[in-house]
C-alpha cells in the first residue's frame, strides 16, 4: 500500500556540481549546486541564482566549469554549498584543494574531482518558473584512474548524489542495467 508523505515535492537523488569559476582577482571559486542538468545533447543548465558570486563570475567571464563531486571529497563538496563566497572570498583556498587553468575556457579545473565539463556561457534566465544558467559545453576531461579502454567508466568515479529528502550524500557505483537494451526483452 502506498503512503503519501508529509515533505516537499522535490526529485531525487540529485547530481552533486561543483560549479567552478574564477574571481575578479583570478582567485578561485567554487559553489555545490545540486540542482543541475542535461538540457541537450552538450548543453548545462544550472539553477543558481543572480547573488551567487559564481554566477556574477560567469555573467562577467562567461566561462566556468562542472566537476561532478566524489566520495573521496565529500567534505570539501559540502562546504563549498555551505559557505558563500560573497562572505568567505577565500573558501578555496581553505578547502585545501588544487585547481589548474581549463584548457578551453577561462575557469579552472579542480584536480582533485575526477572529471570536468569544460563550458561556455550561453544565457541566463530568472522568470517565474525558475532560474536558469545554460552553458555549452566545449570540452570534457578525465583522470585516466577513471577510465577503462580509454572511455569513462562511472564506476571508478566514486561520483555521489545528493538526497533532498534526508540531506544526504550517496555514492553512485554499481552498474545494474545496460540502456538502450535491457528493456528489448519486453518489445516483443
Amino acid at each position: 500500500m502506498r503512503k503519501e508523505l508529509n515533505t516537499a515535492k522535490k526529485i531525487f537523488p540529485m547530481p552533486v556540481l561543483m560549479i567552478a569559476t574564477y574571481n575578479d582577482d583570478g582567485t578561485v571559486d567554487v559553489m555545490n549546486a545540486a540542482w543541475g542538468t542535461m538540457l541537450d545533447a552538450g548543453m548545462v543548465a544550472l539553477n543558481i541564482s543572480a547573488g551567487h558570486r559564481t554566477t556574477k563570475n560567469i555573467l562577467r567571464r562567461k566561462a566556468f566549469t562542472v566537476s561532478f563531486a566524489d566520495a573521496a571529497h565529500v567534505v570539501e563538496a559540502d562546504y563549498f554549498g555551505i559557505a558563500s563566497g560573497n562572505s568567505t572570498p577565500d573558501k578555496f583556498k581553505r578547502s585545501g584543494l588544487t585547481a589548474e587553468k581549463a584548457g578551453a575556457v577561462d575557469a579552472p579545473v579542480i584536480l582533485e574531482f575526477p572529471v570536468c565539463l569544460e563550458c561556455e556561457y550561453v544565457t541566463y534566465e530568472d522568470g517565474p518558473y525558475g532560474i536558469g544558467l545554460i552553458g555549452r559545453i566545449v570540452r570534457v576531461t578525465a583522470e585516466e584512474s577513471v577510465l577503462t579502454d580509454g572511455k569513462l567508466d562511472v564506476g571508478k568515479c566514486g561520483a555521489i548524489a545528493f538526497d533532498p529528502f534526508g540531506s544526504g550524500y550517496y555514492k553512485i557505483g554499481e552498474r545494474v542495467g545496460n540502456a538502450y537494451s535491457d528493456g528489448r526483452k519486453l518489445l516483443g
